[in-house]
């Protein structure tokens, strides 16, 4: 499993460590990625994704699963939140 968040897209990123007398080796700056279960209101159901800690917060400050999704762009969505968006898009249709 890649260490990337499935809502964001944000993944890992490579950079210096730098010592006090400037020598320079490489390191990865791994993002914070947790396992949680969000609910969709639409659906009725629950889903288990690995998301970072940031993107849970910004899930919760944009009302819930359903409305994160529907405000993400395609292209940075994993596949399985991309099928997610399309069904609760979906099926917020129908009750329209």
């Amino acid at each position: 499993m890649s260490r990337c968040c499935e809502l964001t897209g944000k993944a890992v990123l490579t950079g210096n460590n730098v010592s006090h007398a400037n020598n320079k080796t490489r390191r990865r700056f791994l993002p914070n990625l947790c396992n949680v279960t969000l609910i969709s209101d639409a659906l009725g159901q629950s889903f288990r994704l690995r998301v970072s800690a940031s993107a849970l917060r910004t899930v919760e400050h944009r009302g819930g699963l359903d409305a994160f999704l529907a405000k993400a762009s395609e292209k940075e969505l994993s596949m399985r939140a991309r099928l997610l968006k399309r069904q609760i898009s979906k099926k917020v249709a129908e009750a329209a």
